[in-house]
């Protein structure tokens, strides 16, 4: 496959530029204009904290790329590395079409960012993102999950453990989350016969001196105090240091037992962006490309860049600075390079990009919401229906935007739905993070796993007898078990991480080890 123009990513930024272009150059758009996304639907990242507090369903917030880009075509892949010398983009299309070659003649990099949750240790195996709309169905079903959980044991710390639920990161998506959490989990788990005597416990941790740092204090301020009185715990100026299986620390010494803890921070280049600004020696500013004001690479022929992966010069007020990366920015570029690149296969004149601000809105639970538009500050009830309406009319089709409002109206008027559809995820390896002087098991416990200790160090502490390093290398099998149960306790001496087997590879392994005689001191 060979076009003019290939598209790399489907998220506002990329979408928006493909429909530009398909307005542009018609049904002829079709043969020399591709966009190639790892999902074949633009997904409306502001409207997900409602996902997860099932006000509203998966397909409302996802518009099929198709359909949205019109007269172009859409290729559904995850982009492998981009080799420039060959202007060719190598996709991953799924399990029949790997390493596939599309070339092109102009490159558009919507790439965006990916979460990088490896900065805070443990983060990345416990922590939920919310990108993508299976992180919202995923994080819904984990909620319902710990309070089907919650409703089945006895012990009242274990109870409150499952009940506890941390978000990090106090910006729109954590503000929104946090507020539709504390919602859902405050009307549903009065379903629950053994939890309506427990409370819930919501903590919103920030590392910053007010929430909503993008929409102002005054707001932001706003923001907490509803937050609180919705029984919302705020932790600002507060950092995550670790996050462990059932703790979340920070560096000031605080420390919150939880379960569930939902991550809005942490995010870093794309990978795919990365290694081309290498190959060219493109200039980057944290990760993000150059651009010129009509969104091209300098040094890069028939390079262009914008979004979440691009540093965009931008005019403000007289100010010279760069264009952050969020939502409103990516739209307006996606638009301009759109245009820009119509104009360069005609060898027109470009038009440099200029940012139109049209407002800030957040919700903040039901019925609740903050709002700065054209200057004035809204708050409350009215901020919250402007955010629907506002988002309403977003929306591309009249279909959607019919069903989205069925759906808000039937949350006003019954009660949220607390059904799991997803399977429990049967993962065969996963990886945990203890801090020091945390359990991995106790003697007695059922043999479920076996382990293989990463880095950091941990002790075996057998009844009656002396504890034993196991030092990073050591795998914790059935040489520490009596029959089904464990033979030992065995807890962190130092920060550590240790791969789980689980599953039908602990079977596998299980049942292998039983047939090969193992030495008694491999730890």
């Amino acid at each position: 496959m060979h076009y003019d123009v290939v598209i790399a990513g489907g998220g506002f930024a990329g979408a928006y530029a493909a429909r530009e272009l398909g307005k542009a150059l018609g049904r002829d758009g079709e043969k020399r204009v591709a966009l190639i996304a790892e999902r074949n639907v633009l997904v409306f990242q502001p409207m997900l904290p409602e996902v997860v507090g099932s006000t509203l369903g998966p397909m409302d917030v996802v518009v099929p790329l198709r359909q949205f880009c019109r007269h172009v075509t859409v290729l559904q892949g995850a982009i492998q590395r981009i080799v420039a010398g060959e202007k060719q983009i190598y996709v991953d299309g799924g399990r029949f079409t790997r390493d596939h070659a599309i070339g092109y003649e102009h490159l558009v990099l919507a790439l965006g960012s990916v979460a990088d949750l490896a900065a805070v240790p443990g983060m990345a195996e416990y922590g939920w993102p919310m990108k993508e709309v299976s992180h919202a169905l995923r994080l819904r079903s984990a909620l319902i999950n710990r309070l089907e959980e919650a409703n089945l044991v006895d012990d009242p710390a274990v109870r409150q453990r499952l009940l506890n639920f941390v978000i990090v990161g106090g910006g729109y998506t954590g503000v929104e989350t946090a507020g539709q959490i504390a919602d859902f989990v405050r009307e549903a788990h009065t379903f629950y016969s053994n939890l309506r005597a427990a409370r819930p416990r919501v903590v919103l941790i920030h590392a910053g001196e007010h929430l909503l740092p993008e929409i102002g204090v005054k707001l932001g301020e706003y923001a907490e105090r509803v937050l609180r009185e919705r029984g919302v715990e705020v932790m600002l100026k507060s950092h995550v240091s670790a996050v462990t299986a059932t703790h979340v620390y920070c560096q000031e010494g605080a420390a919150v037992e939880a379960h569930t803890v939902v991550t809005t921070v942490g995010n870093s280049p794309h990978p795919v962006v990365t290694d081309l600004g290498r190959q060219l020696k493109l200039g980057t500013l944290k990760g993000r490309i150059l651009t010129d004001e009509h969104l091209r690479v300098p040094g890069a022929a028939n390079l262009w860049a914008l979004g979440d992966c691009a540093a965009v010069p931008w005019e403000d007020k007289g100010q010279k600075k760069t264009a952050p990366p969020t939502a409103q920015f990516a739209v307006q570029q996606g638009i301009v390079a759109g245009r820009n690149v119509a104009a360069s296969l005609r060898r027109r004149e470009l038009r440099p990009f200029r940012y139109t601000y049209r407002g800030q809105l957040a919700t903040i639970g039901e019925r609740a919401a903050v709002a700065e538009i054209f200057g004035l500050h809204f708050r409350g009830l009215f901020a919250w229906w402007l955010w629907r309406t506002i988002y309403l009319a977003k929306l591309p089709s009249a279909l959607r935007r019919l069903r989205v409002t069925i759906d808000w109206t039937f949350d006003l008027l019954f009660r949220r739905d607390i059904s799991v559809l997803l399977p429990r995820p049967e993962e065969a390896l996963r990886s945990i993070h203890l801090e020091k002087d945390e359990l991995l098991f106790k003697q007695g416990e059922s043999c479920r796993s076996f382990f293989y200790l990463r880095r950091g160090a941990l002790a075996a502490a057998p009844a009656g007898g002396p504890a034993r390093g196991l030092p990073a290398g050591s795998v914790i099998d059935q040489a520490l078990t009596e029959g089904d149960t464990w033979s030992a306790t065995v807890t962190a001496t130092e920060p550590s991480d240790v791969v789980v087997f689980r599953g039908p590879a602990f079977q596998l392994l299980r049942t292998e080890l039983r047939l090969v005689p193992q030495p008694k001191a491999k730890g």
